[in-house]
């Protein structure tokens, strides 16, 4: 398990590769579940169309050891909810320096007020090669974003959220 109030490193693996990496404080850890919040870790702004990361933003970031996703609750620096941005990842692994992360492409974005629900990324997630390489990993994951999507549009992602 992770410290409460240590800093770790959180490492986004993407085909095999870092994709980003950032340092977090971790918030909780049960065993199953680890709860890190980090700022905006992008550099300048990044503009969805549907939502602006952006400097000052707060991630705080559920990571499962046995679920097929990560869930992200996004914060402007003034507080306010701008929603949550959810990873399909394997499940995450910790280590001695923090959380690995491997991201399979999938993305669910869900507004502060659930009126936008958006899959993301569902042609990435076909030219990965997932489906070929590993049917049952791309079978968790398109259960995985199924999963999440259901739940926001059932009053949101608060119950899995704890």
């Amino acid at each position: 398990m992770l410290t409460v109030g240590a800093e770790v490193a959180v490492r986004l693996v993407k085909a095999g590769r870092t994709k980003v990496r950032y340092p977090a404080v971790v918030v909780r850890d049960d065993g199953t579940r680890a709860v890190v919040r980090a700022p905006w870790a992008g550099e300048g702004t990044r503009d969805f169309g549907f939502v602006r990361f952006e400097a000052g933003d707060v991630f705080t970031e559920h990571y499962w050891r046995d679920r097929w996703y990560a869930v992200k609750e996004v914060r402007a620096a003034d507080g306010v909810l701008k929603g949550w941005y959810c990873d399909i990842t394997r499940p995450a692994e910790t280590g001695p320096d923090g959380l690995a992360i491997e991201d399979l492409d999938l993305d669910l974005w869900v507004s502060a007020d659930g009126a936008t629900i958006l899959r993301l990324d569902e042609d990435e997630f076909e030219e990965s090669g997932l489906r070929d390489r590993d049917p049952a990993a791309a079978k968790a994951a398109c259960a995985a974003l199924d999963e999440l999507e259901s739940l926001a549009r059932a009053g949101g992602l608060a119950g899995v959220l704890g």
